[in-house]
């Protein structure tokens, strides 16, 4: 993945972050353009879209069908989870398109809830690694790669960890996602 993309995501996810409260967990979500090389995927940029998670009819069906009844009544909060507006999604097909890129997968955020969500949902301790969810989703999408940014605020500092996750193989319906190694593209060229 380039630094540069990696830094708009981040700048985004940190600006989100600042608006979470514990009533309104608030997601940040990209879609990764790249190319695919010889089993390398290389992430060189996002592109962000809007939430229709309430507007978009297949999504209110999707959350009231099949997530809420199998994930649990947390995602009944319409602030929580992402579903790309689908105009959001041309466009950014048609800008990888334009570019030379492919779309490969999306990038998330996952925030420090356990520490400044609502009391009763501090025990659930999100990490880099996929929920119950991620893995439906992912599964889904069937997107080559998924990256999942964990954010968290200590004191005046903001943290971040990062996997990469391929979705769950379609031969194995239900079976989890497979760790991807990931890689950032560091800014200096010192000894190069």
């Amino acid at each position: 993945m380039d630094h540069q993309a990696l830094d708009a995501f981040l700048t985004a996810a940190v600006g989100e972050y600042q608006l979470i409260t514990p009533e309104a967990p608030l997601p940040c979500f990209a879609l990764l353009m790249g190319s695919a090389d010889r089993g390398t995927l290389h992430v060189e940029r996002v592109a962000f879209g809007r939430n229709a998670r309430t507007t978009d009819p297949a999504a209110r069906l999707e959350f009231s069908e099949t997530i809420v009844p199998r994930f649990g009544p947390a995602y009944e909060n319409e602030h929580r989870a992402w579903w790309i507006d689908s105009r959001d999604l041309l466009k950014a097909s048609r800008e990888a398109d334009a570019l030379g890129l492919d779309l490969l997968g999306s990038i998330h955020m996952h925030p420090d809830w356990h520490r400044i969500g609502p009391p009763q949902e501090r025990d659930f301790v999100l990490s880099e690694r996929p929920t119950p969810m991620d893995h439906h989703m992912f599964g889904n999408t069937t997107w080559p790669i998924n990256i999942i940014c964990y954010l968290e605020r200590r004191a005046d500092a903001f943290y971040h960890s990062l996997a990469a996750w391929a979705p769950p193989r379609a031969a194995s319906p239900g079976s989890p996602c497979t760790e991807l190694p990931l890689r950032v593209r560091t800014r200096t060229t010192a000894g190069v």
